[in-house]
């Protein structure tokens, strides 16, 4: 089978296209033939060492995706051959057939189709889990998205809508801005231009957002904290930015504010009922439309280190996805 190898750690062209054994299902796993694998910006992280998981090479990128059941392993029951599927796998999904521990795996409605249900798992999973079980945001509430036009952006933009937020999205140049006022944003932030401070107070008449959502962290985390109304929730996401803000407490106790963090990997592990309840919530949403999970572009697995690089370069405007 063809394979997409990070031989050794370094940027995404550096990645090669090998051709290995399909692999056999153990106990407890399934074999899934890939039809779509959803790029995350954490993809250009692990190919370089720089992720909080560093797999040793050769590994393949690609922590989630959707496939067809080829093959149960020893003690599978309740999945049948040629169900589709999507699943997490945090590394190793690049590539045209994937072991996967059946307890991973959640059904695709026949209404969705392969390249939006790939792109499902981790920045709309993190999210739902986000605005959610951390924040738990209520209807009428507003959210501050930072980095909005990202894919982790987008997906708070989408998944905040569904849920009734009034959704201001903050990014930085108009073209970016466009792309999250297509996806739903109510108001938007062009903090490369406005002081995102004194613009997220003007919009919510003085009063401050709700719930900050940031996947960015550097210089805009304190600016955003500082505008959250009082009993605010501030979720930390992720440090895009490549800075982790030093966050002066005093403010979090002056705004009776809470800053909540989001880890995503960790909740799956720990709490896998409550994760299978939002993935089947999110693939059902996703289904009749009430969320977009919008796809920009698929690209075969052969191209599979210009897509990542894409992503690596910021150019991408939306979710990428590999398919065989």
């Amino acid at each position: 089978m063809r394979v997409v190898l990070c031989e050794r750690l370094g940027p995404p062209e550096t990645l090669t296209l090998a051709e290995i054994a399909v692999p056999e299902p153990g106990p407890g796993e399934v074999l899934l033939r890939m039809r779509a694998v959803g790029l995350n910006f954490f993809d250009t992280l692990i190919v370089q060492g720089r992720y909080q998981v560093r797999p040793d090479p050769p590994f393949s990128p690609g922590g989630e995706l959707c496939g067809e059941i080829a093959a149960l392993g020893e003690g599978v029951a309740g999945w049948s051959l040629g169900q589709r599927v999507v699943a997490y796998v945090g590394h190793g999904a690049a590539r045209e057939w994937v072991t996967v521990p059946a307890d991973r795996l959640t059904p695709v409605p026949d209404a969705l189709d392969d390249a939006r249900a790939a792109g499902l798992s981790i920045t709309y999973g993190t999210t739902l889990h986000a605005l959610a079980d951390r924040a738990a945001i209520r209807p009428g509430e507003t959210l501050c998205v930072l980095g909005a036009a990202g894919g982790t952006g987008l997906a708070a933009v989408d998944v905040g809508r569904a849920l009734g937020a009034r959704v201001i999205a903050c990014a930085s140049s108009a073209d970016k801005l466009a792309l999250a006022r297509e996806a739903g944003a109510d108001e938007t932030i062009d903090y490369a231009r406005e002081d995102l401070k004194a613009r997220l107070k003007a919009l919510t008449g003085g009063r401050g957002v709700d719930v900050v959502y940031d996947p960015v962290g550097g210089d805009l985390a304190e600016a955003a904290l500082r505008a959250t109304a009082w009993e605010g929730r501030y979720l930390v996401i992720g440090f895009a930015a490549g800075e982790i803000p030093r966050i002066p407490l005093n403010l979090v106790l002056l705004k009776g504010c809470d800053i909540r963090g989001v880890y995503w990997g960790a909740f799956l592990e720990r709490e896998p009922a409550r994760h299978a309840a939002n993935m089947e919530r999110l693939l059902a949403w996703a289904a009749d439309g009430t969320i977009a999970a919008r796809v920009e572009e698929t690209y075969p697995l052969t191209q599979a280190a210009a897509a990542i690089g894409r992503i690596a370069r910021r150019e991408a405007r939306g979710k990428l996805v590999l398919v065989p």
